[in-house]
C-alpha cells in the first residue's frame, strides 16, 4: 500500500481560511479583492480545495469514456498540423513535402472557393505526398466541396481506406456567420453538405462538415459564447441534415469542430473539456448510439484575435503557451500560427518556429505522454464545470430562439458577440487586458517599413453581396489593431514628437512614473527621452527646453506636484506642453493654475493617446 504523505499534519477546515483571509484584508472588500469575476460571466473564487469537488459529477470518468471530459483517445498524441495556400499548387505541394519531412503529420490547403481545383491542379497538389502516412485537410471550398471530396475518394482507392484520415470543412453555417449569406441558398448548401458526406462514405475516416467556433473568438467573443455558439452550430447541422434521412450518427463522426485557443491557459484547458462533455450529450439526444459519433474531434488553432504586428515576436510567446493549453486538454489536433501571419506571407523561418513550437511540446516536453494531466485539479475541474453550465445556458437559449440560423438572423448571436467585442476593447483600451508590446511595454525604437504601414486595415472578409445578404455578418478583427493604427498614424505623420521625463524628488516615485509615462507615451509612437533624475527642476526644464521635446512629463511624488509642477509650468511657458504623472490630491488646485493634462492609471490610454495626436496636429 502507497504511504500516505503528510497525516501528521491536521486538517485545516476552510472556515480557518477565510477567516485568516479576512484578517490579513484589514477590512478591505473580499469580493473585490480576491474573487475574479470573468468575462465569461461567472466568478472565480481564489482558490479551491478538495471538497469543492464532491459536487462535481463528471470527475468519475476516465479517458475515452462517455462523455469524453477527459478525452476522447487512451493516449495524447495529436496531430501536428500546417497550412498552405493551394493558389499555386506547385508551390504548395513542394511545402507540404517539406513540413512532412520536418515533423508536421497534418497538411491543409487552403482551396479558393469560387475556383475549386481542376482534376490536374488537384493531383499536382498531392504529388508524391503519401496519403496513408499523413493527415489531408482542404478549407475554403466552399460550394466546391463535393467535387474536392470526389476527387479525393477516387485518389485514394487504391489505398486501404481505414488508412486515410482527413477533411474538408464545409460550413454554410460559417458563410452565414462571416458574410451575411449563404454561397447558394440554405436548402442547396445543405444538399450540398448531405451529398459531401454520401460522396466520403467510402472513408470512415475523412470528416466533410466544418464547425468553426474559431470565427468567434477571432471576432471578440468570449470562452463561453464560442463554446456555445459552436454547439449551435453543431446541432443545426444535425437538426438539418436528419431532416434530409442522415442517421445523427452519420452526421457527427463526420464533423470537425475547428476552435480557436486564447491566452487564458486555465480556462482554455477547462473550455476543451466541457466541449467534448457537452457534445457528447447532444449528439445523444439524438440517439447517436456509436462513439465515434458521440467523440467531439477538436482542431485548435492559436489565436489570430491576439496576434499583433508590433513586437511580433511575442506573437511566438502567445502561441506557445496556447498551444499548451490546447495540448493539455487533448485536441485531436493543432495549428500554430507563424508569429508573423498579420502582416505578411509565412516564411520558412516563422514556418519552422510554428511547428517546431508543438514538436518541442511532444518531444522534449513530453506532453503527449500523459493523457488529461489537468484531471484532479480543484481549479480546473471546477472551471470546466463553470463553463459548460453557461455554454449550456446560452445554447439553450439559442435553441428557443429556433435554433443558430434563426438566431443569427434575428441578431441575436451578432448583438452577444458586439457586447463582448465592446468590453473587450475598453479593457484593452484602460490596459485592463494587457497586449504586450501593444498597449504596454511596447519596443520604444521599433518602425514599420512603408509598405507595411499601408497594408494595414484592409479587409480580408469574404466578398460582400448585398444582394444575397439575409443576416449582417460579424466583425473578424485583431484585439491590438486600434493601438496599431495609432502608432502608424504617428509614423505616416512625417513628424516625430518627443516627450520628455522631466523626473525630479523622490528617486523611487520619479523612476516609477517615468516608466509608466515612458510607456504610456510609446504606445503612440512617440519618441521618448527618458532620465534617471534632476537635482533641481531648474536643471531638469533647461534640458527638456534644450531637447525641444514637444511634451515633457513632471515625473515625482504626488506631495511635491502641488508646489514644483506651478515652478515648471512658469519655466515651460508654452514651448512644450507639461504633463503630470499621476493623479495627486492636488489636481484639482493645479487645474486651477490652468495644468490640465494628467496621465495615470485612470486613463483610457487609447483616447487619452488620440487627444494628444490630436494636439499635436498629427
Amino acid at each position: 500500500m502507497a504511504e500516505k504523505l503528510f497525516t501528521e499534519f491536521p486538517e485545516v477546515a476552510t472556515q480557518f481560511w477565510e477567516e485568516v483571509i479576512i484578517k490579513d484584508l484589514k477590512g478591505a472588500d473580499y469580493e473585490k479583492k480576491l474573487v475574479w469575476r470573468t468575462m465569461e460571466g461567472f466568478n472565480v473564487r481564489p482558490y479551491y480545495r478538495a471538497e469543492n469537488l464532491k459536487n462535481l459529477k463528471h470527475i468519475i470518468y476516465a479517458p475515452a469514456q462517455f462523455p469524453f471530459v477527459r478525452g476522447t483517445k487512451t493516449d495524447n498524441n495529436w496531430k501536428i498540423r500546417q497550412d498552405f495556400c493551394a493558389d499555386n499548387v506547385n508551390d504548395a505541394n513542394k511545402k507540404a513535402l517539406d513540413a512532412l519531412m520536418k515533423g508536421v503529420d497534418s497538411i491543409g490547403f487552403k482551396i479558393d472557393g469560387k475556383k475549386g481545383l481542376s482534376q490536374s491542379d488537384f493531383d499536382a497538389l498531392l504529388n508524391d505526398i503519401c496519403l496513408a502516412a499523413a493527415e489531408i485537410n482542404f478549407t475554403g471550398g466552399c460550394c466546391k466541396t463535393p467535387e474536392i471530396v470526389k476527387m479525393f475518394v477516387e485518389k485514394t482507392k487504391t489505398s486501404n481506406s481505414d488508412e486515410i484520415k482527413g477533411s474538408i470543412d464545409y460550413s454554410p453555417l460559417a458563410k452565414l456567420t462571416l458574410c451575411g449569406y449563404f454561397c447558394n441558398s440554405e436548402e442547396k448548401d445543405f444538399e450540398l453538405l448531405k451529398e459531401s458526406i454520401i460522396a466520403a462514405k467510402s472513408l470512415p475516416h475523412f470528416r466533410t462538415v466544418g464547425v468553426k467556433g474559431c470565427i468567434f473568438h477571432n471576432s471578440g467573443s468570449t470562452i463561453v459564447q464560442e463554446l456555445a455558439f459552436a454547439l449551435a452550430m453543431g446541432n443545426e447541422y444535425l437538426a438539418k441534415l436528419t431532416d434530409l434521412g442522415l442517421s445523427a450518427d452519420e452526421i457527427a463522426k463526420n464533423m470537425k469542430f475547428t476552435f480557436a485557443v486564447s491566452s487564458n491557459y486555465f480556462m482554455e484547458i477547462a473550455k476543451f473539456r466541457a466541449a467534448r462533455m457537452l457534445w457528447a450529450n447532444i449528439v445523444k439526444a439524438y440517439e447517436g448510439t456509436t462513439e465515434c459519433g458521440q467523440k467531439m474531434h477538436i482542431h485548435a488553432v492559436t489565436s489570430a484575435w491576439l496576434q499583433t504586428i508590433y513586437d511580433s515576436y511575442v506573437n511566438m510567446l502567445r502561441g506557445t503557451t496556447e498551444s499548451m493549453s490546447a495540448a493539455i486538454a487533448g485536441v485531436d489536433s493543432m495549428e500554430v500560427l507563424p508569429f508573423n501571419k498579420p502582416f505578411e506571407k509565412s516564411t520558412d523561418f516563422s514556418d519552422r518556429i510554428a511547428r517546431n513550437v508543438q514538436i518541442i511540446l511532444k518531444e522534449e516536453s513530453y506532453f503527449d505522454k500523459v493523457v488529461d494531466p489537468a484531471a484532479g485539479s480543484y481549479y480546473v475541474e471546477e472551471l470546466t464545470k463553470l463553463i459548460a453550465d453557461e455554454a449550456w445556458k446560452l445554447f439553450k437559449t439559442i435553441e428557443d430562439k429556433g435554433g443558430y440560423i434563426a438566431a443569427f438572423k434575428s441578431g441575436f448571436i451578432q448583438e452577444q458577440i458586439n457586447a463582448s467585442a465592446q468590453k473587450h476593447n475598453t479593457n484593452i483600451d484602460t490596459r485592463r487586458e494587457i497586449i504586450l508590446g501593444t498597449n504596454q511595454y511596447p519596443n520604444f525604437n521599433e518602425t514599420l517599413s512603408e509598405e507595411l504601414r499601408k497594408n494595414q486595415g484592409k479587409s480580408c472578409a469574404c466578398d460582400y453581396n448585398a444582394e444575397n445578404k439575409i443576416a449582417e455578418p460579424i466583425k473578424i478583427y485583431r484585439a491590438s489593431e486600434a493601438f496599431e493604427k495609432l502608432r502608424i498614424k504617428t509614423e505616416n505623420s512625417g513628424k516625430q514628437p518627443k516627450a520628455f521625463m522631466l523626473t525630479f524628488g523622490n528617486l523611487a516615485m520619479c523612476r516609477a512614473r517615468a516608466q509608466f509615462s515612458s510607456n504610456f507615451f510609446a504606445c503612440a509612437g512617440i519618441k521618448v527621452i527618458d532620465n534617471n533624475r534632476f537635482e533641481t527642476i531648474e536643471e531638469g526644464v533647461k534640458a527638456a527646453l534644450e531637447s525641444k521635446a514637444e511634451i515633457v512629463v513632471a515625473c515625482s511624488s504626488d506631495d511635491e506636484y502641488a508646489e514644483t509642477v506651478p515652478q515648471i509650468a512658469s519655466l515651460l511657458g508654452n514651448k512644450s506642453i507639461l504633463v503630470v504623472a499621476g493623479a495627486p490630491a492636488c489636481e484639482n488646485e493645479l487645474r486651477e493654475k490652468g495644468i490640465n493634462h494628467f496621465i495615470s492609471v485612470r486613463n483610457n490610454v487609447l483616447e487619452t493617446l488620440k487627444q494628444y495626436q490630436t494636439e499635436l496636429g498629427i
